[in-house]
């Protein structure tokens, strides 16, 4: 990840209701939840989380995807994991193997319809 992605995603979670939509969406796994499940849970007017929602997804942090007539929106895993990643580079004297940092297991089944199980922290990674 270079630095400018890493403040992109960063700036994107510096504010507190797209941090708490994120963490949403971590806990949900790859299966993700309809823009209606997350506007419910956050008590978000729709202009408002679709405000929030595209900053995410801009900042590479949340994957939209259509299933039906609902868009279903899911953390981008992998993008997660290069943020950690890019943090953590230098840990424990530049071996963050060592530090057996927990990074977020990217081998995970989603079927056509979106369903799967959640992705499982790995140590060390």
């Amino acid at each position: 990840m270079k630095k400018q992605d890493a403040l992109t995603a960063l700036s994107a979670l510096a504010q507190e209701t797209r941090l708490d939509i994120f963490r949403y969406l971590v806990e949900q796994g790859p299966q993700g939840v309809t823009a209606g499940q997350i506007g419910e849970q956050f008590g978000l007017p729709p202009p408002t989380l679709s405000f929030h929602l595209k900053t995410l997804q801009q900042a590479g942090l949340v994957e939209r995807r259509r299933q039906s007539r609902s868009l279903i929106y899911s953390v981008a895993i992998g993008a997660m994991n290069d943020l950690l990643a890019y943090l953590t580079e230098n840990c424990c004297s530049g071996h963050p193997e060592a530090c057996a940092l927990p990074v977020c297991d990217v081998d995970v089944d989603v079927d056509v319809d979106g369903h799967g199980t959640n992705p499982s922290l790995k140590q060390g990674q």
